[in-house]
């Protein structure tokens, strides 16, 4: 039943790569691959690695569920929700400044046109925007910036593909910046000086190489095209009240969830949800004399129905089946055969950082920290800096392999096999080159 569950995986996973030739939503095998690797693991009795001695005797087999697959199902779709949770709230709160048309303050001072001009100003903006806040909110606004700056879909995705691997690159060296990373900081792997120490030189390289190939290319050379006819909304050349507010309290709101999260100690949906009700609550009081009708287009009811709901259920679809592989213990058998197999630990984590571009970082991680020690590895040691850098940066060679990829890929609609043609091979590079960087400044570290 193993192998069944697997090859249900591959094949949603096909599915989802060749979403545009058999022409069906990537969100519909995502949902199903997940459904149904639950149902094998179900009526299949596996046995899973977590609470195998629960076993039922014969005669019982209805306690398999209730004493070993439900807290687990429930754990892991409690993980997941976490996640879609903060998904929702900040995808809310970027569509709130929007319709307050709090990105003009921004987008007003970019006046280039050129493209190469503007990829070298989003690739430092996602960097360190993501350090800040994390890559998936990052991702969430930059692309809600780039509708506006850069009006042409086909030329768009370009940038957002760009800013997908400096978000992720950005995110590798922040405590804060992604959850791999954050799960090794709270797990007492790293320090926040040691990570920011060892890790902000190759992020950098990661996401400087690609850019600078990228502003290379054939595409990126001329202007940014305007459409000669534009559907405009009436409202949009109307200044709105309190549109400089939304924009500050909105991205204030967003800062404010990592401090929530190191002060209190609490997962980051908890303090999205603070967040996005001071947000909802500012966005209510700001037009007391509006009619109705007007009211309804800035309220949050309507920054809701601006969500792309069908990629929150892909996500939910992808973490989902990705789960099932973790409960059977696939995913740590598959690091401890690469660990087995493969003599030299930095090539292992560099194929774990490969790994997290087709199978979500976080249970590799998870695996990872389960294969070493602390006495062997100490807190800082080489191998958490790198595993860090390798997971929160190979991500970028799929589109699904991080969750700024998802979001992207769920806002834009960019397709898999588009993505993988045009931008994977710009992510693979600068992942080596910044594993180059890493590399060598430990040993000239370690000489010293």
């Amino acid at each position: 039943m193993e192998l069944a569950v697997i090859l249900t995986f591959i094949i949603g996973y096909l599915a989802i790569v060749f979403e545009h030739p058999i022409k069906l939503d990537k969100t519909v095998p995502a949902l199903m691959m997940a459904a149904i690797c639950w149902a094998l693991v179900s009526l299949g009795h596996v046995d899973l690695p977590v609470g195998h001695h629960l076993h039922p005797e014969a005669g019982q087999e209805h306690d398999y569920y209730e004493h070993i697959l439900s807290p687990i199902l429930l754990h892991h779709i409690g993980k997941t929700a976490e996640i879609l949770i903060f998904l929702i709230g900040a995808m809310t709160i970027v569509e709130l400044i929007d319709l307050h048309k709090g990105f003009s303050a921004i987008t007003d001072r970019i006046k280039t046109t050129k493209k190469s001009t503007m990829l070298w100003l989003i690739t430092p903006l996602a960097f360190f925007l993501s350090a800040t806040l994390d890559n998936l909110a990052c991702t969430i606004v930059l692309v809600s910036l780039l509708r506006k700056l850069v009006p042409v879909k086909e030329e768009r995705i370009y940038f957002i593909g760009l800013a997908v691997i400096a978000a992720n690159a950005g995110g590798a060296w922040s405590p804060i910046g992604d959850v791999t990373t954050t799960m090794l900081w709270i797990n007492g792997k790293v320090s926040t000086t040691g990570l920011v120490t060892h890790l902000v030189l190759p992020s950098i390289v990661c996401a400087i190489v690609p850019t600078f190939i990228m502003s290379r290319m054939g595409y990126m050379k001329g202007n940014i095209t305007v459409p000669e006819v534009v559907t405009v909304d009436p409202r949009a050349e109307v200044k709105v009240n309190g549109s400089d507010l939304m924009l500050a309290v909105g991205l204030l709101g967003l800062v404010f969830v990592p401090i929530f999260k190191v002060v209190t100690h609490l997962p980051p949906y908890i303090g999205m949800m603070l967040s996005l009700g001071v947000v909802w609550l500012v966005s209510e009081y700001l037009h007391p004399d509006e009619t109705f009708e007007e009211k309804h287009h800035y309220s949050a009811h309507n920054a809701l129905s601006r969500i792309e709901m069908s990629s929150i259920l892909f996500f939910l679809g992808i973490l989902m089946a990705v789960a099932a592989l973790e409960s059977m213990g696939t995913l740590e058998a598959l690091a401890d055969v690469m660990n087995e197999n493969i003599p030299n630990q930095d090539v292992v984590i560099m194929v774990l950082g490969l790994g997290s571009a087709l199978i979500d970082n976080v249970p590799l991680v998870a695996a990872a920290m389960g294969m070493y020690d602390m006495v062997a590895h100490p807190l800082d040691d080489k191998l958490w800096h790198f595993l860090a850098y390798s997971a929160g940066t190979g991500g970028s060679m799929l589109i699904i392999g991080s969750a700024a990829g998802v979001a992207a890929m769920g806002m834009e609609k960019i397709d898999f096999m588009w993505y993988l043609k045009k931008i994977a091979w710009l992510a693979i590079i600068g992942f080596f080159a910044g594993a180059g960087v890493f590399l060598g400044l430990y040993e000239l570290t370690k000489v010293s």
